[in-house]
């Protein structure tokens, strides 16, 4: 598990209103509206290549959160600061068929509202092709008007304190007018401690590069949202402005040595801080009686400024001050018209973006300066996109092709010159296919293609490189091309059995490497590079409620095939998940969850295995559901593991990391006449905005 320094913002509304939901082609939701389930039936079926949970009348629904409820689902894993697909990373999450940009949407809608969650494994060429995953949440309806709040407010223990506080505010008035606000406000804390050693032979001879971690980092941020919305029949428009301030400190002490030298003490500070404006609008209109358009406009503004100071208290090192300034921005938009065709319905449309960055890294050192010169960085790319995807019903078949095609303008500049060599304008055309069968009994089967283009983050299209050391730097890679793969998948559903088989050769993927730098003395970079890799993932799932104890397990197997430099790295890693959730007698209910893994390779990275890890929680609702109290405990045993060894170019480094895993937290939420937003608005260019 990552843990980043996150920074949340809570995002307002939740789709759908007075008008009709109308759902993209390739989402098959639709067709379970009206089932509610009750105790003792399944709440997961495998409809296409999708999974689809029904929550409402499940033991799902009284858990609290939409968080709660996605971390009790299969294929599903939230840390607290994140959701993740098993096998797939972070999906893209809709709410009634608006994107989400943090988890305060998902702390705030109560797991009683929700109606669907469907998983889409396969996405179609609708969305952008680097997308591995998307999440739908749909909500029930709820046609009262007035004014709704919600708040929920945490207090955290691990080896610090951390707290939160999010306010959710609409207000309906007649004739579809909604106007809404939101805010929030975060205190983060964590501390890690770790050992870094990296081996190698240089110059001819044995040498070691080592460093101790004693880290903390706190963050303070708040930020707040308004908007509105209005919806009238079967249309309507809206927009809001959302502004994040983010201020961070880092510190870290801790030693350096070479060789069988006497470690040297070294401090690292850092202070960080950040304003990021967004901003959105969209038009959804259905005429004729059936065709649906939809226009959505978004733009992104991020401002960043960090110092950084690396000092030795010993004094046989002079201090190693730096600074950082970046500056990004994103203009998009996304039309797209749907309608019946035939036994199906065509989905059409174009996604075009510009997006802008530029990162000032001033090294303040004189001596550090001559290898790790201070420099200007920027990039421009221009997307211009089309798509179109058909889906249909034949019987107990379904089928769904579609098609994208990308046209990429990508200007890079180096203290302000052109770089025509790293400059590139490309073409990328993705199609996508999946046939699925479906049984009398519920059984069902189905298989999907798709190519995939992979873009690397802007901060890793670089040439600045980072001081973490007198023998180590850290920095991006503006040579990075992009990445192609062609994925594979099977699917397969049996009683109350999943199956699911993929795989996927990447050529030109992201990986990293650790290699001796040319300096004048010993230097070691750690970088991203491409790869060519081959992978599979194989899961099997079993879930079935009985009676007031739902248990889901799900057993895994990664393999992969990779060589760089004629080092193989085909370690596979097996994996198991012990989901449980209980109803209690009076009103409680509680989750216990146990997962594992051994260990094993992501890309370069040999992981340590961690075989047993518990989370449980318990949870009691008060005042007709409208207050709950929930008391939860991560990592209780202490046994997860974060280190990790990368061995390539003849480095081999050994990295072990104690992280704050351990923590105990209080929550409790409130919600007041609670509805969802009638707002309709989807996002544009949602992939360029990751990469920011």
């Amino acid at each position: 598990m990552s843990r980043p320094l996150i920074f949340l913002l809570a995002a307002m509304a939740a789709g759908g209103a007075f008008g009709q939901q109308n759902e993209p082609a390739d989402s098959l939701v639709h067709e379970l509206n009206e089932i509610v389930v009750t105790a003792e039936q399944q709440v997961t079926r495998l409809v296409g290549t999708s999974l689809v949970s029904t929550i409402a009348g499940s033991p799902l629904a009284d858990l609290g959160s939409a968080l709660d409820v996605l971390g009790q689902l299969p294929m599903l894993k939230t840390d607290g600061d994140g959701v993740t697909v098993i096998g797939r990373g972070a999906p893209e999450i809709y709410v009634d068929g608006r994107p989400i940009s943090d988890l305060s949407d998902l702390r705030i809608l109560t797991s009683r509202n929700l109606r669907n969650v469907e998983l889409i494994m396969a996405p179609g060429a609708e969305y952008d092709a680097a997308t591995g995953a998307v999440l739908k949440i749909t909500t029930r309806r709820n046609f009262i008007r007035g004014l709704s709040a919600d708040n929920e407010t945490e207090v955290k223990r691990g080896r610090r304190w951390s707290a939160n506080d999010y306010l959710n505010l609409r207000y309906f008035m007649p004739g579809g007018w909604e106007v809404f606000g939101q805010g929030i406000y975060t205190h983060y804390a964590t501390a890690m401690h770790g050992r870094t050693v990296n081996s190698l032979i240089y110059d001819g001879r044995p040498a070691e590069v080592g460093a101790t971690q004693n880290t903390a980092m706190t963050a303070n941020n708040y930020g707040f949202k308004g908007g509105f919305n209005r919806q009238a029949g079967e249309g309507g428009f809206g927009a809001y402005y959302r502004m994040l301030h983010e201020h961070g400190n880092f510190g870290n002490t801790g030693t350096e040595w070479l060789d069988a030298e006497a470690a040297v003490g070294r401090v690292i500070t850092r202070g960080i801080s950040a304003l990021n404006h967004y901003a959105q609008a969209y038009y959804d209109n259905t005429f004729g009686g059936k065709y649906h358009l939809h226009f959505d406009g978004t733009a992104i503004v991020k401002n960043s400024d960090s110092d950084n100071m690396t000092s030795y208290p010993g004094g046989a090192h002079g201090d190693v001050p730096s600074r950082q300034k970046r500056h990004s921005g994103l203009y998009g938009g996304k039309l797209t018209l749907d309608f019946p065709l035939g036994p199906g319905r065509l989905v059409a449309g174009t996604e075009d973006s510009y997006t802008a960055t530029r990162l000032d890294y001033r090294m303040l050192s004189q001596s550090v300066g001559q290898y790790i010169p201070s420099s200007l960085s920027q990039t421009a790319q221009t997307t211009l996109g089309a798509f179109g995807s058909y889906s249909a019903r034949f019987g107990h078949w379904n089928v769904t092709a579609g098609l994208r095609y990308e046209y990429k303008d990508f200007a890079y500049t180096l203290d302000g010159v052109r770089d025509s060599a790293l400059s590139r304008r490309d073409n990328f055309l993705t199609p996508d296919i999946s046939f699925g069968y479906e049984w009398d009994n519920g059984a069902s089967v189905s298989v999907s293609y798709r190519s995939i283009t992979e873009q690397p983050s802007y901060s890793q299209l670089t040439d600045g490189l980072s001081y973490t050391g007198m023998h180590e730097i850290e920095g991006g890679n503006p040579a990075l091309r992009d990445g192609h793969s062609h994925r594979v998948q099977l699917f397969g559903m049996w009683r109350d059995f999943l199956f699911q088989a993929t795989f996927m050769r990447s050529d030109d993927t992201y990986g990293f490497v650790k290699r001796v730098y040319p300096a004048d003395d010993l230097q070691l970079i750690f970088q991203p590079v491409n790869l060519d890799v081959s992978a599979a993932w194989f899961y099997l799932v079993w879930e079935r409620p009985v009676g007031r104890w739902t248990p889901s397990i799900t057993l895994s197997s990664n393999p992969q095939w990779l060589t760089l430099d004629g080092q193989k790295y085909d370690r596979p890693i097996w994996g198991y998940y012990f989901d449980n959730t209980f109803s209690l007698p009076h009103g409680w209910l509680a989750t216990v969850n146990v997962y594992g893994r051994s260990a094993g390779n992501i890309h370069t990275q040999l992981f340590e295995r961690q075989w047993f890890v518990m989370d449980m929680s318990v949870k009691k609702m008060f005042l007709d559901k409208t207050l709950s109290v929930k008391l939860s405990a991560n990592n209780i045993f202490n046994t997860t593991s974060n280190g990790w060894r990368l061995q390539t170019y003849d480095v081999d480094m050994r990295k072990e990391q104690s992280y704050d895993d351990r923590s105990v937290a209080l929550t409790v939420s409130y919600s007041f006449q609670p509805r969802k937003s009638g707002y309709r608005g989807q996002g544009a260019a949602e992939s360029e905005a990751d990469r920011l």
